[in-house]
């Protein structure tokens, strides 16, 4: 799965460029083979004067890609550019990537109808899925399973398929091949929203982190002194104790549940577990969890409870058990398990 926010920054600046009379262009890794700086999915954009937002390599090709750029804006035509990092002696930079990654350049125009769609989606959070024949060919925007723009029967129904029904579980862009054609699938959702339940001096770190990974973090706790923008500049504050909240206005959710007060641990993960939660992290001992769901009349199967939550990284101090609690939050968005890299051959897998 792409994320939604990088996409919202792309058009934005694209449509900047617009206004200042540029002609725009935008890159997306389509495919990747063994290791890559990015994933597919990522996507950056380039203008005609050579202003660029975005990375897809973390610098290494973006100049040759603006080449590639240039040719694109004056044709107006799509094209695939393919890379392979492991040749050395034709790229000379000592990339520590050893993959191939193949990357499809988009002239974006104001007046296409497709883009247009999908710049609209993009700006009102809506999750929005794309597929489009590389390098030309068929392409179709889908709101959530319904088409809203493109060659929506030009698609064969495979594709149709596979775009709608992993809508919600895809974890990043493909490329699905029908009968000798090749399709980009890519769906971009809104931003997780994490609920943070307390907002004690060790939730400010991961706050903090889990917001520069993408999460949408809302703090809820009753303290008006402690939960504000003061101690939580990039999260929402919800100010009540949290059987005065309304678990509808939560759902689909991720919960991590750290008050330090057992009564208010008890009320949140009541809470949590009536909102129809992605995921609900508890901190502190599993003992401590097991007797808080009992006087609640819950238990471990009663949803996806991860207690304790973080991984086991040996964290001491409120900084290093951040970086635990959100590693895990990140390792589960990704469906991964959160294990070592070492001795792997590919590091996306």
């Amino acid at each position: 799965m792409s994320r939604i926010d990088e996409a919202r920054d792309v058009f934005s600046r694209i449509e900047q460029a617009w206004s200042d009379g540029e002609r725009t262009a935008l890159l997306t890794i389509t495919q990747v083979k063994g290791s890559a700086y990015r994933l597919p999915g990522a996507k950056m954009m380039m203008t005609e004067k050579g202003k660029m937002l975005g990375t897809l390599s973390g610098g290494c090709l973006e100049s040759d890609l603006y080449g590639w750029a240039e040719k694109v804006m004056e044709a107006g035509e799509p094209r695939l550019v393919n890379y392979d990092l492991s040749e050395n002696e034709l790229w000379s930079l000592g990339i520590g990537c050893k993959g191939t990654l193949e990357v499809a350049i988009f002239p974006i125009h104001p007046e296409d109808l497709f883009w247009q769609a999908v710049r609209e989606s993009v700006s009102q959070d809506h999750a929005i899925s794309l597929a489009i024949e590389l390098p030309t060919g068929a392409r179709a925007a889908f709101d959530g399973t319904s088409p809203i723009s493109g060659d929506i029967d030009k698609l064969p129904e495979a594709v149709v398929q596979q775009l709608t029904s992993r809508v919600w579980s895809r974890t990043r862009a493909e490329v699905a091949v029908v009968d000798g054609r090749r399709f980009y699938i890519d769906t971009m959702r809104p931003n997780e929203r994490l609920i943070l339940c307390g907002a004690g001096h060790d939730a400010v770190p991961v706050s903090a982190l889990a917001a520069k990974c993408g999460f949408r973090v809302t703090v809820l706790d009753p303290r008006k002194e402690f939960n504000g923008v003061k101690r939580f500049p990039t999260a929402e504050h919800l100010v009540v104790e949290p059987d005065q909240a309304d678990p509808a206005q939560l759902t689909d959710s991720w919960w991590l549940i750290m008050n330090h007060l057992q009564m208010r641990d008890e009320a949140a993960l009541r809470l949590a577990l009536q909102a129809q939660p992605k995921f609900i992290g508890v901190l502190g001992p599993l003992s401590r969890t097991l007797e808080m769901l009992d006087h609640i009349g819950a238990n471990m199967d009663s949803g996806p409870i991860h207690a304790p939550v973080g991984l086991d990284v040996g964290a001491e101090t409120i900084d290093e058990v951040a970086v635990s609690i959100v590693s895990e939050l990140l390792a589960a968005r990704s469906a991964r398990t959160g294990g070592p890299l070492h001795g792997r051959d590919s590091i996306h897998h």
